[in-house]
């Protein structure tokens, strides 16, 4: 995501910046994709070519570890970013450092995953890169999600 220009973090006569107009237009897009598997797998495989290479390199192989481990979650874009859904609640997302202007790649995990572990536990992840080690708690993650 570009840095905001002073004429896109200035509001216009709808109220809206032109970030906050944009940002409503992906959106809308993303709801219209959810309404088909099919196409909301594809505009998550479309988000995720988009990315800057070695972000690109990781989400592909993040996406391959996630569909693999659960197959009955769905694809679907959310804030423009790779999510994964389960009876139409996000269980888990990914967010590429560019976008979101970090340091490193998160995989997060939302209230729907199945991850209560006594009275606190991990719900994002930060992933520098995918290692053999890394798929493996991250399968076991994901299918500790869904469960």
């Amino acid at each position: 995501m570009a840095e905001v220009s002073k004429s896109s973090a200035r509001s216009t006569k709808s109220g809206f910046t032109a970030d906050e107009r944009a940002a409503m237009r992906e959106r809308a897009k993303e709801l219209k994709a959810s309404a088909n598997r099919e196409e909301a797998a594809k505009a998550v495989l479309e988000a995720i070519a988009e990315m800057p290479d070695e972000e690109r390199v990781v989400a592909e192989r993040l996406h391959a570890v996630v569909t693999a481990a659960a197959p009955e979650l769905d694809p679907r874009l959310w804030y423009g970013q790779p999510a994964y859904a389960k009876d139409g609640a996000i269980v888990c997302f990914f967010q590429n450092p560019s976008k979101f202007k970090t340091r490193y790649t998160t995989l997060g995990f939302n209230d729907s995953a199945r991850l209560d572990d006594g009275t606190m536990w991990p719900t994002s992840f930060a992933i520098t890169s995918l290692t053999a080690a890394s798929e493996k708690a991250i399968t076991a993650l994901v299918k500790k999600a869904v469960s």
